[in-house]
């Protein structure tokens, strides 16, 4: 064996025994690996156990929730000339159950509005007022500050409910969170509380103080008829004279005969997949037989807020819900075919009510729809004023107009 043959063999050998001794290493290895994979897949098992619990998802919803902002103390009390953004004492009960049943549940909060007088408002001479509710997008250019100045154009103070930024969102917050932290009783107890607050000026006639909101805040005008809610949320205070609705959904049915004798107007368009208007007839319907003026308005070929800047278009992603109904026990809490929509207490947390809204979602599969006309249609808006002037006029008399 020459040189070169002794080299290469030297090699080859130096090669094997380098495989051997991985060999050797990998099987030493292979027995603790193994119990470190097993290991690592029953910690990854355990976390999404752990994720699956209610009580955790409810932990981590409640991180992603904003705080209340820390704003100046609430009036109390409306101060001749009081204009602009005013800070209000309100409340946060989240269910019907809790306005009805437990408001020492409620989360104090404090409110925001703008109030805006016309120019002939003064002690010597009361005006009424409208409290404006926004829809869930919030205020929207073209409709809730643009309908205080048409108020004001006819001799009626303003006062727009601001319902998101109270509780912490601002308007780049996600959509889905938002409306399923702030509900419909919230906006209905803000609602109340602008009217007991609009009761303490004396340039605001207080029993000539009505109630206007679009979509999620038309539900809320609406619903806010029940005089259980009234009792509850501001027993001392004359109710509102009169409620209009405008586009608001008519899923719910809260099945109470004590709505009080205050008129409502209701503004709807045929192309408006968003109000199941099936379900909205029984509702007017419904208050009819009670014994309320229902004046009802469907406007051909309109979809939903028709008010809004945005140019008119098909939201083909805008969820809605046709063919099922919400309809409240006597305790204010809401039942779906019979059976109780939500499973917690009335103390449960916030975050628990929230993530049982998110998990109730399959419960409606039967009756979720996609699409529907949104954005703004210059002829139905300029009906809809018509309309809700003449409603006006109707039970309060000739408007004033001012410049």
């Amino acid at each position: 064996m020459d040189a070169g043959q002794r080299h290469a063999y030297s090699v080859q050998y130096y090669l094997l025994r380098q495989a051997a001794g991985a060999r050797g290493i990998l099987a030493s290895w292979e027995k603790p690996m193994k119990r470190v994979l097993i290991t690592a897949a029953l910690v990854i098992l355990l976390i999404i156990g752990l994720l699956l619990l209610p009580p955790v998802r409810a932990r981590l919803i409640a991180l992603t929730l904003p705080d209340h902002p820390d704003w100046p103390a609430p009036q109390d009390q409306l101060q001749p000339g009081t204009e602009g953004p005013v800070y209000y004492a309100t409340t946060s009960p989240y269910d019907l159950e809790i306005i009805l049943g437990n408001m020492a549940l409620s989360r104090p909060t404090t409110g925001k509005g703008f109030l805006s007088y016309p120019q002939q408002a003064s002690t010597d001479n009361p005006v009424p007022a409208m409290v404006i509710v926004p829809g869930s997008g919030g205020i929207t250019p073209g409709r809730e500050h643009e309908y205080a100045a048409w108020f004001n154009q006819r001799g009626i103070a303003a006062f727009v409910v601001e319902y998101y930024e109270p509780r912490g969102f601002s308007r780049d917050a996600n959509y889905v969170i938002r409306t399923s932290s702030v509900t419909e009783f919230d906006l209905i107890a803000d609602a109340y509380a602008a009217l007991k607050l609009l009761q303490t000026s004396a340039s605001i006639d207080s029993r000539r103080i009505g109630i206007i909101g679009f979509s999620y805040g038309g539900m809320a005008a609406r619903l806010a008829m029940d005089r259980r809610i009234h009792q509850a949320l501001a027993p001392d205070a004359y109710p509102f004279n009169l409620h209009i609705d405008a586009y608001g959904p008519c899923y719910q049915d809260l099945q109470s005969d004590n709505v009080g004798d205050a008129p409502l107007l209701t503004l709807r368009g045929t192309e408006d997949a968003s109000n199941d208007l099936v379900a909205c007839r029984q509702r007017e319907d419904a208050l009819r037989a009670l014994g309320t003026e229902v004046t009802a308005h469907l406007y051909e070929g309109a979809g939903h807020a028709w008010e809004a800047s945005v140019p008119r278009f098909f939201s083909e992603d805008s969820p809605y819900l046709a063919g099922c109904e919400l309809v409240y026990d006597d305790n204010g809490r809401p039942l779906l075919n019979g059976e109780y929509l939500n499973e917690y207490t009335a103390d449960a947390s916030h975050a628990e009510k929230m993530l049982s809204r998110f998990t109730s979602a399959p419960k409606f599969k039967d009756c979720v729809g996609f699409g529907y006309i949104v954005g703004f249609d210059e002829p139905v808006r300029d009906r809809a004023y018509a309309d809700i002037e003449a409603f006006l006029e109707q039970y309060w008399g000739p408007l004033g107009v001012g410049p």
